[in-house]
């Protein structure tokens, strides 16, 4: 049975021009949605909202999730905030405010329309975790004032403002704990360890290690992401969350460094850099309440799904 409603409903994407963004509202206006996209487009992109427009029922604003919006929509989505370091650590007081002042103004709009509202969490809130694998009981091991406090906190700070939403307004809240993503549409440059990875490979630079190569990851094809976050939103059940969504399958960063290498028949060498501060040595999702709650898991392999993205990265470097 599908996942989708049969009626037509009207969603906001906050963040809408962004890796996951894109994804989402795509796979959202393919079922039959109506989709307004807002983005700042301060880590976003015009190419995806122009690849959107391909659709009659989508609709886009540039605005930022910091203003206060009057939209009429049934469901919101809340991606609105750069994911990777290099984008988040760039502005770090625009970071943060746009996780707190972001998430009162959706869950402002929520109680407005008396809709559902989907706040982008992220593993970053388990910080350099101490319990191994993460669940979503574990309050995690954060450095408030370190250098990536400001996505990590703001991040914890929004889901706090969730959960306060929904006991003191009894907003319709859903809180999903997002760990490691990779597909198309990720940005060359971004500073994550598969875009990295893969753009060094195909111009055979070295690639770059940070630490030893020892720490780990867990990373999930953006499609079965997507998945896990409408089939949490648009559920029945009694669950709020937070739920972690990622792959718990665990890898070392040297592996997937490696594999890149050979997927791409790249001539790249490792070489190996300072791990930043408070980087987690270990990253793992416990997925048993997606699993149980939800019916969910990711389905496609780390194979499958780096051939698409480095089929992908190699679009864009060739034009």
């Amino acid at each position: 049975m599908s996942i989708f409603s049969a009626s037509k409903k009207k969603v906001l994407v906050t963040g809408g021009a962004g890796f996951l963004g894109f994804h989402l509202c795509k796979k959202l206006l393919e079922n039959g949605y109506d989709v307004l996209a807002i983005d700042n487009l301060f880590s976003g992109y015009r190419n995806n909202i122009i690849e959107l427009q391909k659709f009659s029922s989508f609709e886009f604003v540039r605005m930022d999730v910091k203003s206060k919006m009057n939209f009429k929509v049934d469901i919101i989505f809340n991606l609105a905030c750069p994911a990777s370091p290099v984008h988040y650590q760039k502005d770090p007081v625009e970071t943060l405010t746009t996780c707190i002042q972001g998430a009162i103004n959706v869950l402002d709009l929520a109680n407005k329309n008396n809709s559902i509202v989907f706040q982008a969490s992220t593993s970053e809130v388990y910080g350099d975790p101490k319990v191994h694998p993460q669940t979503e009981i574990y309050w995690g091991n954060v450095n408030p004032i370190g250098h990536r406090a400001c996505y990590d906190e703001g991040k914890r700070c929004a889901e706090t403002l969730f959960f306060d939403y929904q006991r003191q307004y009894k907003t319709k809240i859903k809180v999903a704990r997002i760990f490691n993503t990779y597909g198309p549409r990720m940005s060359l440059d971004d500073g994550r360890v598969i875009s990295n990875f893969i753009s060094q490979a195909l111009e055979n630079k070295e690639i770059t290690i940070y630490g030893n190569g020892e720490q780990t990851r867990s990373f999930c094809y953006v499609d079965d992401l997507v998945s896990g976050i409408i089939k949490l939103t648009l559920s029945e059940a009694e669950l709020s969350g937070p739920v972690n969504l990622g792959n718990p399958d665990e890898m070392k960063i040297i592996q997937i460094a490696k594999k890149i290498i050979q997927l791409t028949k790249s001539k790249s060498n490792i070489t190996y850099q300072s791990l930043p501060m408070d980087d987690p040595v270990q990253r793992n999702p416990d997925i048993t309440l997606a699993k149980n709650k939800l019916s969910w898991i990711p389905k496609t392999s780390l194979d499958t799904g780096l051939i698409k993205t480095i089929d992908f990265f190699k679009s864009v470097i060739n034009n």
